[in-house]
């Protein structure tokens, strides 16, 4: 029962922890398809000044063209420079963001193609978690019900020793003896009383830990056979 109350303690923590790491993987998708977004912005946005500068270079050429002295006319003509160069520097910064652009666009397709995958696997394994916690919550129920009819066939100062034994070292009240030790303290116990535990005819505990003592016998190599 203990395990299995553990088993049903601890499935929502594993879902809650998948869940975690799918929504980090979402928001960082969400991010990469930002920057990608950003990108085409920057992109669209240069390309207008580029429309814009080279409208304003058609218009100085108009203007250079009616121009009455060479003062007017290299006016003109540096302005025409440097809007050019300006075009240039747009031009360039464009190649770059679309450089950019197609490293963002593969990790955007990749991680998309990741993240549909994943969502895939938590939706398997919130469906595994169900199903084992709705199978689990049965056989304690039944356990629960089994438990308390056998509890109900003991004298109440051994149900309540048991109780406080049980609550003390945290669900465990029950020890086996090994090779005359307490297993759950691994202290050795007296001669004698470890004689009295192996008779078997009266509820023992351990001395140092005070859990219920239980002993198997070893089974004889002999005596199993013969069983076969």
């Amino acid at each position: 029962m203990a395990t299995l109350e553990k088993e049903v303690a601890a499935l929502p923590k594993h879902i809650a922890k998948i869940e975690k790491t799918l929504e980090s993987h979402v928001r960082r998708l969400e991010v990469d398809r930002g920057a990608l977004a950003a990108n085409q912005r920057d992109r669209k946005k240069i390309d207008g000044d580029v429309q814009l500068h080279n409208q304003k270079i058609s218009k100085l050429r108009e203007q250079m063209a009616g121009a009455k002295t060479n003062e007017q006319y290299r006016a003109f003509q540096n302005e025409i420079d440097f809007i050019a160069k300006e075009i240039r520097k747009a031009e360039d910064r464009i190649l770059e963001l679309m450089t950019e652009s197609e490293s963002l666009d593969a990790n955007v397709k990749k991680a998309e193609v990741a993240l549909k995958e994943e969502k895939q696997a938590v939706e398997a394994e919130q469906k595994r978690a169900r199903e084992r916690t709705a199978a689990d919550q049965a056989q304690l129920d039944q356990l629960r019900t089994e438990r308390t009819a056998a509890a109900a066939t003991l004298p109440k100062a051994t149900s309540t020793t048991y109780e406080r034994i049980k609550k003390k070292w945290g669900g465990v009240a029950i020890a086996e003896v090994e090779s005359g030790r307490c297993s759950a303290c691994q202290i050795l116990l007296r001669p004698q009383y470890f004689q009295e535990i192996r008779r078997g005819d009266q509820l023992m505990t351990c001395e140092t830990c005070g859990r219920f003592l239980f002993y198997n016998p070893p089974v004889q190599v002999e005596d199993a056979a013969k069983a076969l």
